[in-house]
């Protein structure tokens, strides 16, 4: 996206004017003398982009340090990471207890570093303008409305002409934190309507359609009339989709975007692990369904070129990189918890 290419540019050269490699630390770690040092990791297509910026703009600041971004879905992310192939990954969702339990790296630190909204985008021929409740978008998605000019959608929109028109769900294939904080959110907003209950993979009905990743998703809703899925901000702009504004708690239908986001953002309460959510979020301007992500990394480094790499990556993605985030349409985490993810850094130990 041009804005997102121009902002990182625009980055990169307030570093140089001010002579800063990245949060002030040596402009190389772990470079071994000149050598290159390469980082690899996976995970959520949510913050795909996020992590692209990152990388182009820490790049700039340490050419001695490769990192590479396989976007492969929080499920995979989490996989991976569990089972050492990866130098650290990220997802939009947590381990469950059962799952942390395997993880072969012993213990590991979770680094939020982006919020993001999770638009429901939808394909509705003469519809530019809709709006949705929560209640409305469970029975959506679990398949008790069929048709777009349904009396429920139409309750929602007032002086709106909805069309006799087929409604197609969208949803991933994958194992996908995207798809786990969409359901989170209708497990708490629509409580006595939502039966499908919540997780990175769900029994969703036979009628619906699958894609891999929020670009697959997206994909399904731009080319299938009558379509609705739940894609991320990012990857809706970027598809140039119409999304839907969807009722809070506030009773406020709210637009996806980063201001949403941030309002979203702004009661969270924080575990001492850093797990914390915000979907649903009370305020008359959050947007409800705002998801969070993480990185997650080993607490014992076993290479020290790599480990000190990584500790400057992550330091600069909390902290310098946070200033990308707008232009792409997602939130910077807000400062008390960029602290705190400072402070889970630094207990990263290098040999």
């Amino acid at each position: 996206m041009k804005t997102r290419v121009t902002k990182t540019l625009w980055v990169i050269a307030v570093f140089a004017a001010a002579g800063l490699p990245a949060c002030g630390g040596k402009k190389d770690p772990g470079g071994g003398g000149g050598g290159t040092v390469s980082l690899n990791a996976s995970g959520a297509t949510f913050q795909k982009a996020a992590q692209e910026v990152t990388i182009e703009a820490f790049g700039k600041a340490h050419p001695n340090i490769k990192v590479n971004y396989g976007a492969g879905g929080s499920g995979k992310g989490r996989q991976d990471f569990s089972d050492q192939v990866v130098d650290f990954a990220c997802s939009d969702a947590p381990y469950k207890d059962a799952e942390k339990a395997k993880v072969k790296g012993g213990e590991f630190f979770y680094i939020p570093n982006v919020l993001g909204a999770i638009t429901v985008s939808y394909n509705v021929p003469g519809v530019d303008k809709l709006q949705l409740s929560a209640e409305t978008l469970a029975k959506i998605f679990q398949r008790e409305l069929k048709n777009w000019n349904d009396a429920a959608i139409a309750a929602d929109n007032p002086g709106v002409t909805l069309p006799d028109v087929a409604i197609v769900v969208a949803r991933r294939s994958d194992g996908s934190g995207t798809t786990e904080n969409f359901t989170k959110y209708l497990v708490l907003a629509a409580p006595d309507t939502w039966k499908l209950k919540s997780g990175s993979t769900i029994e969703w009905p036979t009628d619906t359609q699958a894609g891999n990743g929020n670009g697959g998703v997206a994909q399904l809703v731009k080319s299938t009339k009558g379509a609705i899925g739940y894609v991320d901000l990012s990857d809706a702009k970027g598809s140039k989709l119409v999304y839907a504004n969807i009722k809070n708690q506030a009773g406020k239908y709210v637009e996806p975007t980063a201001a949403g986001v941030t309002a979203a953002g702004d009661g969270i309460e924080v575990k001492d692990d850093l797990i914390f959510s915000a979907l649903n979020a009370k305020g008359d301007a959050a947007y409800p369904i705002t998801a969070q992500s993480w990185c997650m990394a080993y607490a014992k480094q076993t290479d020290k070129a790599k480990g000190a790499a990584l500790k400057s990556y992550l330091k600069f993605m909390v902290t310098d990189a946070q200033a990308l985030l707008p232009e792409i349409d997602f939130a910077p985490i807000p400062k008390s918890l960029q602290d705190k993810a400072l402070a889970q850094i630094e207990k990263i130990q290098v040999p």
